[in-house]
């Protein structure tokens, strides 16, 4: 065997060992918070993000996710941010490519650390220069807080997404908000600035401040589903316009809308196959 293919063998050798430990570390980010908390989010009837993103993409088609190794090794001091607390890809669901945005609960209670403002941006940008339908699977329990100060002042952080939920309704881009558990404090403002907005029966709650805080401010005693579940908010305030029992309907009830979004304006010609004579 010659040194050339001495040092081609090594090189592939190599290039496999890289890749191998690639695929390792993005198993254990595809696991969020862990198994323990998975379980936590079964044992609430609530399916994981990774479960909600498979199951509302079309069958045997791919996921093309964007960003799996954003936080990666970040915020050691806070327990890490796997993912950036966020799934992010392109799928195609009823045979269009749309833009899914998915918290994970499992990570610090979906809340938003600095990457997974800049995660979230960089989803609506995509949406926008491609003109693809953008999806939310909101799961929240807001900003984290002791890290708030790096998330709300700059022109590109957390208050641009909602200059960009303004942008894409005036370009005609549609945006569907699913409220599967928690959507708290600046975050409740996405789903109600989207075109359609869904919440889940008994898991689903979105309010700016929550009972505790409630209590705090003004001493009135109320509990989570009356501030803002899913009667009030579909009932009573008109936040919300689709009231659903459980994961798997959201998510067939945003198939389904999907499936009813027209086209966006053409050229009005076509390139045809000229024939001879």
């Amino acid at each position: 065997m010659t040194k050339k293919e001495i040092d081609q063998n090594l090189n592939e050798d190599n290039m496999k060992l890289q890749l191998s430990r690639l695929q390792h570390r993005f198993e254990k980010i595809k696991l969020g918070g862990g198994e323990k908390r998975i379980a936590q989010q079964h044992a609430q009837g609530k399916m994981s993000v990774r479960e909600r993103v498979n199951y509302l993409i079309d069958p045997d088609t791919s996921f093309l996710e964007i960003g799996a190794f954003a936080g990666y090794d970040m915020y050691p001091d806070e327990g890490g941010c796997p993912a950036g607390g966020v799934v992010v890809g392109i799928g195609y669901v009823r045979g269009r490519q749309c833009v899914i945005v998915a918290n994970d609960a499992t990570v610090k209670a979906g809340a938003w650390f600095p990457i997974t403002g800049k995660k979230n941006l960089r989803a609506q940008e995509i949406a926008m220069e491609n003109r693809l339908p953008i999806i939310y699977l909101v799961d929240s329990a807001g900003v984290f807080l002791p890290m708030q100060d790096e998330i709300f002042p700059d022109k590109e952080h957390f208050g641009r997404i909602f200059r960009n939920n303004a942008k894409m309704s005036s370009m005609g881009i549609p945006q569907i908000a699913a409220i599967m558990g928690s959507c708290v404090a600046g975050g409740a403002y996405l789903p109600i600035m989207s075109d359609e907005a869904l919440i889940v029966e008994g898991t689903g709650s979105i309010f700016l401040a929550g009972p505790y805080l409630v209590k705090a401010a003004i001493g009135e005693d109320v509990d989570k589903e009356t501030l803002g579940g899913a009667s009030t908010q579909s009932e009573i305030s008109g936040v919300t316009d689709y009231k659903v029992p459980n994961d798997q309907v959201c998510l067939d009830t945003i198939k389904d809308l999907v499936d009813k979004l027209g086209h966006f304006p053409k050229a009005g010609f076509d390139r045809v196959r000229l024939h001879p004579g």
